[in-house]
């Protein structure tokens, strides 16, 4: 599950009328599994759009049994006003130890165990919290999915009776346990940026290319000061998983006193401990601050001022916009490519049949020798790689006028002849013109990046017997999505990986590091594409049932509030990466389908544009091969 963000993002648009429904008719916001008073309020807010329950903690009752105590615990911590009416419920030495912030356990659902009844002569009693592991957030604020389906947990807690009499919680786990859908009340994702990590083979002269800032997404409470504790979380530094490929410009032990918006549309944020600086690193301090409060603050933020005990500086979008996330993503991100039936690479926009490439690719594929398979443009819109029809061959061409041949390959697959299955697939360029591709006739090291002439195969740490099948790279060029499967399976699912560059510019090394499973409720993955930054679109299904449409975060969280419209018939997706210039536009998405015909003849390939969350067969394009985004 995705959180729902503060921002307005057109491609997750729907309400969840059906969570809304229930709190009117339940008058009920927290859902506790069971038992326990709170009292709520439906906002009427825009900034909580989609989940609009307020939900305000109630003390324990006098005289409240363990149970009740520990069922009114449970609502307690789910409170929008801080933890200090749930620790009411503990001993005071129990309320001086518990660290709430020590992490979350989200759970299907939250079910007290049953246990003896408590008697006169009771002291002290045990109650367990029981239920399916979904998520869990750590200290950093990071969310986790759980894969498998063997994630049951349980949670002990001590009760004691004091000396008035009144029993309250002794002993309990660090952190807070919730159930999913007071999670999703409670909580929302922020995505705070930032910058990628020096790529050491890349340094020439003392520059090691240019960096640009990344998502990394958590989660926080969704109504207590988000804009404070999403600085907050900033300067803290970024998700352990991240990490090793970012960096930061806030020194250690940075701090962030409070943020406000004057009526002028702009933030300021006042450093506690750090100081400023001197004037670059104030400024690259404020761009990463900018995007992070500006992600989710729907037009709230539109410049950013940021103070120290000696300066200031500002930040806005089109300050630094080279730096800006999704900036690598290219010049043509939003330029849609197809190749028509007889094979001729045409690039075009909305509403307009395009022009053919130049060189080579531009031409019907009768004047090309070997056929050829699928295409990836580059980010820039000057280059493309082919592979052959057979997948035995990767080619690199300049889409130039001087293009016209496709020149030597420049890989060659050891794949046996006529094995379509074992050569190469999925190319796939980022933003600083390296190409990856997969190579499935090599199952140990099946990915390979292409940087000017030269080849470089790829490690890939932590595949368990699975086999890479294809990938799709970010434009940073520092994230990779894999489509993986594994043996004596038909299905194949989908993981995240870091790419970690190192060596020097002449011998320069690369590999694939911190895997970890996105969605794992998706049981077959069709056709991956980065859409945005910060989230991947999945053609997949889960288990019995249709195909689908899904986005999915970079936590590896599903998104819950839409899915989009699709069908069995269609075989791959692509969106464009580039950020919408408005927070009200719409990323682009395109489709390729097998529609079947009604007079028996054999099904044929059909493009597809989404407009208005509507599918809208892509005009004056007569039986396409392939359509898709530059990358």
């Amino acid at each position: 599950m995705r959180g729902t963000s503060n921002r307005t993002e057109p491609r997750l648009v729907a309400a969840v009328g059906a969570l809304l429904g229930a709190l009117v008719a339940s008058g009920c916001a927290a859902m506790p599994d069971s038992g326990g008073i709170t009292r709520v309020e439906l906002s009427q807010g825009s900034a909580d759009k989609n989940l609009q329950a307020r939900v305000y903690p109630v003390a324990p009752g006098r005289g409240a049994k363990p149970r009740e105590l520990l069922t009114g615990f449970l609502d307690a911590v789910t409170a929008d006003e801080g933890y200090e009416t749930a620790r009411k419920y503990l001993t005071e030495s129990a309320a001086a130890t518990w660290n709430p912030d020590a992490g979350t356990q989200v759970l299907s659902a939250t079910t007290i165990a049953d246990g003896p009844d408590v008697t006169d002569a009771d002291t002290v009693v045990s109650a367990a919290v029981r239920g399916q592991l979904v998520a869990t957030v750590d200290e950093k604020h990071s969310y986790l999915l759980v894969a498998g389906q063997n994630s049951s947990v349980s949670s002990d807690f001590t009760f004691v009776r004091e000396k008035d009499g009144e029993w309250r919680i002794d002993r309990l786990p660090p952190g807070v346990i919730m159930n999913e859908t007071n999670f999703r009340n409670s909580f929302r994702q922020v995505e705070r940026f930032f910058y990628t990590a020096p790529d050491p083979s890349l340094v020439v002269s003392g520059n090691a290319g240019q960096e640009v800032l990344i998502a990394d997404p958590i989660y926080l409470r969704r109504r207590t000061d988000p804009l404070t504790s999403a600085a907050r979380a900033l300067v803290s530094g970024p998700s352990t998983w991240l990490s090793p490929v970012v960096r930061t410009a806030f020194p250690s032990g940075a701090t962030v006193d409070k943020v406000t918006i004057d009526d002028s549309r702009v933030a300021h944020v006042q450093l506690g401990k750090a100081d400023a600086g001197e004037p670059m690193a104030c400024r690259r301090m404020a761009t990463q601050l900018f995007y992070t409060l500006a992600d989710q603050g729907k037009g709230q933020v539109e410049r950013l001022e940021l103070k120290g005990q000696r300066g200031a500086c500002t930040a806005s979008r089109s300050d630094v916009p080279a730096t800006g996330p999704g900036s690598l993503a290219g010049p043509t991100a939003a330029t849609q490519y197809y190749q028509r039936a007889d094979g001729a690479l045409v690039a075009t926009d909305e509403g307009r049949p395009g022009d053919p490439v130049r060189g080579v690719l531009g031409k019907p594929q009768s004047n090309t020798k070997p056929p050829l398979g699928t295409i990836a443009v580059s980010r820039g819109g000057a280059q493309a790689a082919a592979i052959s029809e057979d997948g035995h061959q990767v080619y690199s061409v300049q889409l130039t006028d001087n293009a016209v041949n496709l020149g030597e390959p420049v890989l060659s697959s050891s794949a046996k002849s006529g094995d379509k299955e074992d050569g190469f697939a999925s190319p796939s360029w980022d933003g600083r013109g390296n190409l990856w591709v997969v190579d499935r006739s090599k199952q140990s090291l099946p990915v390979v990046m292409v940087r000017g002439n030269k080849s470089y195969t790829v490690p890939v740490e932590g595949l368990t017997g699975q086999t890479v099948q294809a990938l799709k790279i970010s434009s940073d060029g520092v994230r990779v999505a894999l489509v993986v499967k594994s043996p004596g399976m038909a299905n194949r699912s989908l993981m995240f990986g870091l790419v970690v560059h190192g060596g020097t510019p002449q011998a320069p090394t690369v590999k694939i590091t911190g895997l970890r499973r996105a969605a794992p409720t998706l049981t077959d993955v069709a056709s991956v594409s980065w859409a945005d930054a910060d989230q991947l679109l999945v053609l997949g299904k889960e288990a019995d049932r249709t195909q689908q449409l899904y986005f999915i975060s970079t936590d590896g969280s599903q998104s819950t509030d839409t899915q989009l419209q699709s069908a069995e018939s269609m075989t791959t997706v692509a969106a464009s990466e580039s950020r919408a210039d408005s927070l009200t536009q719409a990323p682009p998405v395109l489709a390729m389908a097998e529609v079947k015909q009604t007079d028996g003849k054999p099904s044929e390939a059909k493009a597809y544009r989404l407009v208005n969350n509507q599918w809208r067969e892509a005009p004056l394009i007569d039986k396409p091969r392939s359509y898709f985004y530059a990358g």
